[in-house]
């Protein structure tokens, strides 16, 4: 529930900084500001940065000399009264300067309530909303691009021109019902069918683009399976350009999963090193097997090591069976050693992944790895196509999905000789589901979902 107070949290990360942004919003933003904040020179303007002394008001003393800003209501960051006091950084200076806002009235915000206010105002929909957070969690360029393609409208414009095409069509409906015994010329039932076709298949373009939105805003991730001492820890540690794994000649030496994060183009790419998959009596050992199993299941793609220089051998044929219907790439390793098996022998048992000669070791083969890499989450994604609008959410899927689920019994019932009231119905659905995406209908349950995953700031 919106409650119209003043609340006040830090802008900035914690921790010793240059700057620290202090942000208020709400009726009194600006009278606690200038009751704790004196200018030095000039005087404070709306929407300008002015310099003075915070200060406590109860005893006068300085605690920092800060600028500060006020934007007044509606044209601010939440369409309310909001004011910032721009402070030296440190953590102790912050908490202070906090203590003051808090004494004056204010409250310390919930995460997201900044966000949510400016929603709840009307200055900015839930696409962008969320699209602030992405934008905050953004570890790659295609997170970035598409929480700014989100933040600037582009999924807002995309669901509102399907939302007016079915309102149209609900429109002709009505039309229908309360003009019937009139000569009105309105669009027979088979021009209503091919615009619901249409407006399907639109629908479920945006619904079927969810696999490249999620790649593009948290990843891909990629785990490196092999028997032990293939050199998955080698490759990782040779992706990463840093010794993040242990290696040793020791069988078994990796017992748990090691994770870290790489750039594979634009997509980030968590690289996941695996415990080697053998049989074992050593319990931590087996453990550690049955993480990688599971995990190997859970990713987008696989990353298969081979030791090039020794024959196959049973545990090797238990990793191609791991391979079999999934994405990814598969290594011959150790390339500067004599080579016992090829290409070839790993085909022989039905390996269908791209196959490359590497060492790990000596960093041969690497750029042909990350690109090949690349090209394989570029191709979960669906490739480019031309078009920056996907959705990452699985509240935006589900909504989508609700639609089409309205837009084929809509197309049912026009099948099946139903009156237009039946029809309109399931159009009006549609036009439901599709509002929520931008939260034109929305819940609180809803919005406490939405915004309790942002940061205290936001």
């Amino acid at each position: 529930m919106y409650v119209q107070d003043t609340i006040v949290a830090p802008a900035t990360a914690p921790g010793p900084a240059a700057v620290a942004i202090i942000r208020l919003s709400g009726p009194a933003a600006i009278e606690i500001l200038r009751t704790i904040w004196f200018p030095v020179g000039t005087q404070l303007k709306p929407r300008s940065v002015a310099l003075g002394d915070v200060r406590d008001p109860e005893t006068n003393a300085a605690i920092d000399r800060a600028l500060a800003v006020i934007m007044p209501a509606p044209r601010s960051l939440t369409g309310e009264d909001v004011a910032e006091l721009h402070c030296h950084g440190g953590p102790y200076l912050v908490r202070r300067v906090l203590g003051l806002a808090l004494r004056c009235g204010a409250r310390m915000a919930e995460p997201g309530e900044f966000s949510r206010r400016a929603f709840l105002n009307g200055r900015m929909d839930l696409t962008a909303a969320e699209a602030i957070a992405d934008l905050v969690a953004a570890r790659g360029e295609s997170a970035l691009a598409l929480a700014l393609s989100h933040l600037n409208g582009g999924l807002k414009l995309r669901v509102g021109a399907l939302r007016e095409a079915l309102l149209a069509v609900a429109a002709h409906l009505e039309a229908e019902i309360d003009f019937a015994d009139e000569d009105i010329a309105l669009p027979s039932r088979a021009e209503t069918a091919a615009c619901i076709d249409q407006l399907r298949a639109d629908v479920a373009a945006l619904h079927d683009s969810f696999a490249r939105g999620r790649l593009m805003r948290s990843g891909a991730r990629a785990a490196i399976i092999g028997k032990p001492n293939a050199g998955k820890s080698s490759v990782l540690n040779a992706l990463l350009g840093v010794e993040r794994a242990i290696v040793t000649p020791i069988p078994g030496t990796t017992r748990d999963v090691i994770e870290d994060t790489i750039h594979a183009g634009p997509y980030p790419l968590v690289l996941q090193d695996t415990a080697g998959v053998r049989s074992v009596t050593d319990e931590v050992e087996r453990i550690g097997i049955e993480r990688t199993l599971s995990h190997a299941g859970e990713a987008d793609l696989l990353i298969a090591v081979f030791d090039s220089s020794v024959s196959l051998e049973p545990d090797d044929l238990r990793i191609i069976e791991l391979c079999r219907g999934r994405a990814g790439v598969a290594l011959l390793n150790k390339s500067d050693l004599p080579a016992a098996i090829g290409i070839d022998h790993l085909r022989a048992h039905q390996l269908t992944q791209p196959v490359l000669r590497v060492s790990a070791l000596r960093g041969e083969g690497l750029d042909r790895l990350r690109a090949e890499i690349t090209a394989q989450i570029e191709a979960l994604a669906g490739g480019h196509q031309g078009d920056t609008i996907a959705i990452s959410r699985l509240r935006h899927r589900e909504a989508l999905a609700r639609a089409l689920q309205a837009l084929d019994d809509a197309r049912a019932s026009i099948a099946g000789h139903m009156p237009p009231e039946i029809i309109a119905v399931d159009i009006g659905l549609a036009s439901d589901a599709l509002a929520s995406i931008s939260g034109q209908i929305s819940t609180e349950d809803v919005l406490d979902r939405i915004f309790r995953d942002f940061c205290i700031g936001k």
